[in-house]
């Protein structure tokens, strides 16, 4: 290929992926968002170019003293939303935050126990990952399949006799609120620590609709930046141990990150004021469209898990799909009516079944972000019944999709207009 070629190739498919993504599909994948306009001019910074190693004030480089002042800043105003004694900004992802954790928590041939895969474990908390990796031994902790969620009697039961050096609640893949203040009391009992990864409702913890696990007991809680709180792809740490996030704070670099991505910080602070605005409302309405897709698409004739605990809490809806094909098979076949999705593992699945998994995990957050409410939810569910349950034509259903979602294109829950209307807004 040459130079030529090459160049053409990116400016085509950079601009090809733009228009797909962000004006023809109708985006469900969970772990996904879009930044507002302001906070993607402030990602696009100089700041992108540099380098700052170390803790602010104590780098390794010169040339940092507006992001160290950036840095410090923001992080003193997250932590101040959501009650933390610090934040820890620096972690370049959700898996990198637990990672940081993790190893101050626990060695090798340390215990520590988990939420079960099929309550929502995140892979990072297992033995094939980041856990593994530290060599600390996973327990799983027992599932309520009628609860669809930790066992809470049982689990004290595993605590007390393992005595491990940490628990983990939280992760990818859930629909209700995990009990931690149960689990914290009981792990706290025998010396360990509570870690909650809210990689997933940060943003919903940050607009009220969560309830935020450091007022119930975690000692941290990671999580990352651009999920159902839309701002740069990244990572933090808030702690309720001050001694913890001292800790944390010492070894995240060298251990687990250099350079921490400057241009990250800005972004991340006006993605925070945004949600500071706006976030209640927007937090409220991902969840109610969140349930309002899973009734309609219950309607629609679908198998949608948690239909007596009222299907969803979060910004997630589960669909069994076994009876259109399986979960590979149905997200192929959505993609091709440009409705992005993924495949994903559903309680009963073992983890061989990952390839092709029973199920389909949705999210909402993304389309609510564009403005859409409970009535685009019920014409979303409509168009997945119409290629899933009723077999017809992707290609014909896509085109009725692009139009569809047309009308879907500004940001909303952000901020906009000059620098003057902002400050008045935030003031």
């Amino acid at each position: 290929m040459t130079p030529e070629e090459l160049l053409d190739l990116v400016l085509s498919r950079t601009r090809d992926q733009n228009r797909w993504r962000l004006r023809e599909t109708i985006n469900l994948i969970a772990s996904e968002n879009v930044m507002s306009p302001l906070a993607l001019k402030a990602y696009t910074s100089d700041f992108m170019h540099r380098y700052a190693e170390g803790k602010p004030f104590k780098r390794y480089y010169q040339g940092t003293r507006y992001i160290d002042e950036l840095e410090v800043a923001t992080s003193e105003y997250i932590a101040g939303a959501l009650g933390a004694v610090g934040v820890e900004l620096r972690a370049t992802s959700g898996t990198i935050a637990n990672a940081a954790v993790f190893r101050v928590l626990g060695g090798p041939g340390d215990k520590a126990v988990i939420a079960p895969v099929q309550a929502g474990a995140h892979v990072s908390h297992t033995k094939f990952g980041t856990l593994g990796a530290l060599g600390i031994e996973q327990v799983d902790l027992p599932y309520d399949e009628e609860n669809m969620n930790v066992d809470v009697d049982k689990a004290v039961k595993i605590i007390e006799e393992v005595k491990p050096k940490f628990a983990v609640l939280g992760g990818s893949v859930y629909l209700f609120p995990h009990p931690v203040r149960e689990i914290a009391e009981a792990v706290h009992s025998v010396g360990g620590k509570l870690v909650y990864d809210a990689a997933h409702v940060f943003g919903l913890i940050y607009g009220g609709a969560w309830r935020n696990p450091l007022e119930h007991g975690a000692d941290a809680m990671t999580a990352s930046t651009h999920k159902t709180f839309p701002g740069p792809q990244g990572g933090l740490i808030a702690f309720t141990d001050k001694d913890l996030y001292k800790r944390v704070s010492k070894t995240i670099f060298p251990w687990f990150v250099s350079n921490h991505h400057l241009h990250r910080i800005p972004a991340t602070a006006i993605t925070a004021i945004e949600m500071t605005i706006y976030g209640k409302e927007y937090a409220e309405n991902t969840v109610s469209n969140a349930r309002a897709l899973a009734e309609e698409l219950a309607a629609q004739g679908f198998k949608v898990l948690g239909e007596h605990l009222g299907y969803t809490k979060s910004h997630q809806v589960l669909v069994d799909v076994r009876e259109q094909g399986g979960g590979a098979k149905a997200a192929k076949l959505l993609e091709e009516a440009n409705i992005i999705v993924n495949k994903n593992l559903l309680p009963w699945d073992p983890p061989s079944a990952v390839k092709d998994p029973s199920g389909l995990r949705l999210g909402v957050q993304e389309m609510t972000r564009f403005g859409m409410g409970r009535d685009e939810m019920k014409a979303i569910a409509e168009f997945m019944a119409r290629v899933l349950i009723k077999g017809e034509d992707p290609g014909k259903v896509r085109r009725e999709v692009a139009e569809f979602r047309s009308e879907f294109t500004k940001v909303h829950y952000a901020l906009e207009g000059d620098v003057e209307t902002i400050l008045d807004m935030v003031h």
